[in-house]
């Protein structure tokens, strides 16, 4: 295992739940893949540092573009938010705020670099935010291209940013936003939240996918202090930094997908880094005391009954803090195995079921909502009573509570819905930011 100390950071595990068991020329193969980390201290007092040093490091980025004072609340929200997050900072993390128009700007500690928080520097970095006006467009891959910078400092361990937004990233091409994603990916997390309603989901969560972290809206800006709390203790609870699952296989085997499907649903398979013969690195991110869970399909050649293979061998790689070759710190196998017996080739694992269904979930609320902003009611209906029908399956309360504010349910059961006829904007941008949000299997 790599050299961390164990009373500081996630010892990780991992479970693999299919079934294995093939029918003759068989060759699809689905696991799902828990990895729980524990004994990260989530919710501990002290800073979380891996055996030979290092620390993490925040920057936390607030859009003073011109439309946060309209209504003024938003700003002052926004005021309110920094100044709790910058109170959850815990001593010894280096940290700055940022903030973002069609340029950006460093509001604290300004120099360049990253302020140690301590009372002192969380007393000034709180009066550094009287400074805060809204003014100008918005440009949002500048606000990440200095996040990066900043972090780049400091020989930080834990890269985390803080991103809200309240409007469209009008002032840059999106050819630009997603050149400064690509630059800031695997770089430093990021969560990102809109604020009222009149920024872009899309672009959103888009920002928290590609820096593998959270997105959300806080359609009332009264509530983004306790919502910038809430991520500013998850991002002191990471332990541990860069881990990637990667994934071996056998000569033959080919690799259909590898997603993350909860807490949320992301894609992983296109990024994939090779990571030696049959190989390949996808990232997971920063982790503390959590658990998530992972779908991987492969092919895997036909063979005959009886015969038995290791399809994949699923390891936990994170990187040695003292320069050394990462090395595993969990691993699990995927197996096939081909039977002649009916009931054992056609059972479908619980586990597999549930998440190809929670996929399934999040797929049809995006092609209904996008159905219904085009004008395409039969397709909306169709597609969001199949959301319905999901949700109510898998015990998605949440989902289901969300829906019902955009249809009205006849039948959750066979999926009969109705769209509704006049839908608060703020609930159908909740709807879609949660879309991906998933419920864990009963097991």
């Amino acid at each position: 295992m790599a050299n961390f100390s164990k009373s500081t950071v996630p010892q990780f595990s991992v479970d693999v739940y299919q079934n294995e068991f093939l029918p003759e020329g068989g060759r699809d193969v689905s696991a799902i893949v828990t990895v729980t980390s524990t004994g990260g201290g989530t919710t501990g007092r002290q800073p979380l540092v891996p055996a030979g040093g290092g620390r993490a490091g925040v920057v936390i980025m607030v859009d003073c573009s011109g439309s946060m004072d309209y209504p003024a609340t938003k700003m002052r929200g926004a005021r309110e938010a920094t100044a709790a997050a910058v109170d959850t900072l815990r001593d010894g993390t280096a940290f700055a705020v940022v903030a973002g128009t069609h340029v950006a700007k460093e509001v604290y500690p300004g120099n360049g670099g990253l302020a140690v928080a301590d009372a002192r520097t969380r007393a000034e970095a709180k009066e550094s935010l009287r400074r805060l006006s809204a003014g100008g467009g918005t440009a949002i891959g500048t606000w990440l291209r200095l996040a990066d910078r900043l972090l780049s400092t400091g020989g930080l361990t834990i890269r985390h940013g803080i991103l809200l937004t309240d409007g469209r990233n009008e002032h840059e091409s999106p050819e630009e936003l997603r050149a400064a994603l690509d630059a800031c990916a695997g770089r430093f997390t990021c969560d990102a939240r809109g604020v009222g309603t009149d920024w872009e989901v899309k672009e959103v969560t888009g920002i928290a996918s590609a820096l593998l972290g959270s997105a959300d809206i806080v359609a009332d800006p009264a509530a983004l202090a306790a919502d910038f709390t809430a991520m500013m203790e998850q991002a002191m609870g990471k332990g541990v930094a860069d881990v990637a699952l990667r994934l071996w296989t056998p000569v033959g085997v080919e690799i259909a997908y590898v997603k993350q499907v909860a807490p949320t649903v992301e894609d992983l398979t296109g990024r994939r880094t090779e990571a030696g013969p049959r190989a390949g690195d996808y990232p997971t991110g920063s982790w503390g005391d959590e658990s998530r869970d992972y779908h991987v399909s492969v092919r895997v050649p036909q063979a005959a009954v009886g015969q038995e293979m290791l399809a994949a061998r699923v390891s936990l790689i994170a990187p040695d803090p003292l320069g050394g070759d990462p090395k595993p710190l969990s691993q699990g196998l995927v197996r096939a195995v081909w039977t002649d017996d009916l009931a054992m080739s056609t059972s479908i694992n619980p586990q597999v079921a549930h998440y190809t269904g929670q996929a399934e979930l999040a797929d049809v609320i995006q092609q209904g909502l996008d159905a219904r902003k085009s004008g395409d009611h039969d397709g909306a209906t169709a597609k969001l009573g199949r959301a319905v029908q999901l949700a109510a399956a898998s015990g998605n309360a949440d989902t289901a509570k969300l829906l019902s504010k955009v249809v009205d349910v006849v039948d959750a059961a066979t999926g009969t819905v109705r769209l509704k006829a006049k839908v608060a904007e703020a609930d159908e941008m909740t709807l879609e930011t949660r879309s991906t949000k998933t419920v864990r299997v009963k097991r």
